[in-house]
């Protein structure tokens, strides 16, 4: 017979976040109900969904009680080609207004 120590987390903790997602889901669909329009709605929804993100990889994930180089190996890449994107993204809008100058 082994005896196999390891740690476990109290089940309260879980229902709490997930009544947490529950309640930013509905604040998600609300927004929608509430037909808000333009960069407000995208930003609402954006912000909400990020939101969520964090609690399902905080908790659900394990990454909350991981070692920092852990965390960092796992989540500063993603976040860095995030970046890489939003630059490239304003390149391309760059490039395509430049050519829409020259090539009339």
């Amino acid at each position: 017979m082994s005896t196999t120590v390891g740690q476990q987390h109290p089940i309260r903790i879980y229902l709490q976040i997930w009544g947490l997602l529950f309640f930013l889901s509905t604040l998600s669909y609300l927004v929608d109900y509430f037909r808000i329009e333009g960069y407000l709605r995208w930003g609402l929804i954006v912000a909400l969904m990020l939101m969520k993100a964090g609690l399902i990889v905080g908790v659900f994930m394990h990454m909350k009680w991981e070692r920092l180089a852990l965390v960092y190996a796992i989540l500063l890449p993603p976040l860095c080609l995030l970046v890489l994107v939003g630059l490239m993204a304003a390149e391309a809008d760059y490039t395509f207004l430049t050519r829409g100058i020259f090539f009339k």
